[in-house]
C-alpha cells in the first residue's frame, strides 16, 4: 500500500510540474543548429593569405547567429609569411566571427612558435580585436618554456608584444644547466 501511494504521489508531482510549452518561449532555430558539419576542415583567408586552419569532429552553426560551436578541435594560425604561428587543440570551441571572440574549453594545449612556449588550460578566451588571451580569475594555466614551468591563475597574455601576467597565485620550477649536471 505504501509503494502504491508513493507512486501516485510521485506521478502527481512529475506530471503537474512539467510544461511542454518550451516553443512559446524559445524559437526552435535558436536551440537546434541550422548546419552540423562532421569531420570538418575549415581554412580562413585574409588578403589571399591563409591565416587559420581548423579541424573539428563536429561544428554547429545556428540560424540568425554568427556563433559556431565545435567539438574536438585542432587548429593552426599563420603569420604574415604564411608560417605557423600557433598550433593547438581543445575539447570545445565557441567562436563568434562578427565579434572576433573565441572561447576554448577542455584540455587546451597551445604551442606558440614565436615564443617557443606551450600553454595548458581548461578554459581560455581569445579576443581577436585586442589580441588578448585570458583565463578567468580562478582557472589555472600552465606554461612550459625551455627549462621553466609556471603554473598560475588569473592569466592574461598580450598577443602584440608577447608578454603575459598572472593576477592570482603563481608557482613554478626553473631548472638550470648547473642543476642538471649536478644530478648526473
Amino acid at each position: 500500500m505504501k509503494t502504491k501511494a508513493f507512486i501516485v504521489l510521485l506521478s502527481g508531482i512529475l506530471f503537474t510540474s512539467c510544461s511542454l510549452k518550451y516553443s512559446e518561449n524559445i524559437a526552435s532555430e535558436d536551440v537546434n543548429p541550422e548546419f552540423v558539419f562532421s569531420g570538418a576542415k575549415i581554412y580562413r583567408y585574409e588578403d589571399s593569405k591563409k591565416t587559420a586552419a581548423i579541424e573539428a569532429e563536429t561544428i554547429e552553426q545556428y540560424k540568425n547567429s554568427t556563433a559556431s560551436y565545435a567539438k574536438n578541435v585542432k587548429f593552426k594560425t599563420f603569420d604574415s609569411k604564411a608560417e605557423e604561428a600557433t598550433t593547438g587543440k581543445c575539447g570545445f570551441l565557441f567562436s563568434d566571427s562578427n565579434k572576433n571572440m573565441y572561447q576554448l574549453y577542455d584540455k587546451i594545449e597551445l604551442f606558440s612558435e614565436t615564443q617557443k612556449a606551450k600553454f595548458y588550460a581548461d578554459a581560455l578566451k581569445w579576443n581577436g580585436a585586442t589580441e588578448q588571451l585570458t583565463s578567468s580569475r580562478t582557472d589555472t594555466v600552465r606554461i612550459e618554456k625551455d627549462d621553466t614551468v609556471i603554473i598560475g591563475s588569473g592569466f592574461s597574455a598580450n598577443g602584440v608584444n608577447g608578454e603575459y601576467v598572472f593576477t592570482g597565485s603563481v608557482s613554478g620550477v626553473i631548472e638550470s644547466e648547473t642543476k642538471k649536471e649536478e644530478e648526473k
